[in-house]
């Protein structure tokens, strides 16, 4: 009896070119980061992102700036003295309507001089110190004007320039995490970092041939 022997299948073999386990982890931290820190900044990236182009081109978004102007009277105490009561006259005058923080407050021999500032708006005030009698003058210059100052954080407060140091941060990581998960694209990898090289090219090129 002639017993027929069946092949043996050869016990696998381990992948020469297993990935690491560190390496498969980075990729998957990179790409969680990428993914909801892309979401989690979507607004503040687009808000930026829109106004950059209103910024750059002003003139497309030309708006008209309503002047106000107004009267009143303070309480002569709180200016007559040598020691102007600062805070009275600006709580008051934040009173009347007046928005934006205190930019500067001006005092003379004869009259005062209280200014506001905030994106898109200034409110400027002269109050005669024998009288109490101010002049309030009120100019607000629009949406676009808005949106351009917060843009560069012009006279929008601490609050708001901490929003820009955060969302510059996440730029930076949701671009950094884009970049290391390239690398673990194979199929594109190597397109991905001709694109990159393009880009930065392209951009020292302009700078170095047509910016003054």
């Amino acid at each position: 009896m002639i017993t027929a022997k069946l092949p043996v299948s050869a016990p696998a073999q381990k992948h020469k070119h297993t990935v690491p386990h560190w390496k498969r982890q980075l990729a998957a931290v990179s790409r969680w980061l990428h993914i909801y820190l892309s979401m989690a900044s979507f607004g503040v990236l687009f808000f930026f992102a829109a106004t950059g182009i209103t910024l750059n081109h002003t003139e497309w978004f030309a708006t008209k700036q309503k002047v106000s102007q107004s009267k009143g009277t303070l309480d002569k105490k709180w200016i007559a003295s040598k020691d102007v009561a600062k805070l009275e006259v600006v709580e008051y005058l934040r009173s009347t309507g007046v928005k934006g923080a205190l930019s500067d407050f001006r005092v003379d021999d004869s009259q005062l001089g209280v200014s506001f500032k905030g994106p898109g708006y200034t409110a400027d005030t002269f109050i005669d110190r024998d009288t109490g009698k101010y002049d309030l003058t009120e100019t607000r210059m629009g949406l676009v004007a808005i949106i351009n100052d917060l843009h560069k954080g012009r006279d929008s407060g601490k609050a708001w320039s901490l929003i820009i140091d955060v969302s510059a941060a996440l730029m930076v990581f949701v671009s950094l995490s884009g970049l290391v998960l390239i690398f673990y694209l194979s199929k594109r990898r190597t397109s991905g970092l001709i694109a990159l090289a393009v880009g930065a090219v392209l951009c020292w090129g302009v700078y170095m041939v047509w910016v003054p």
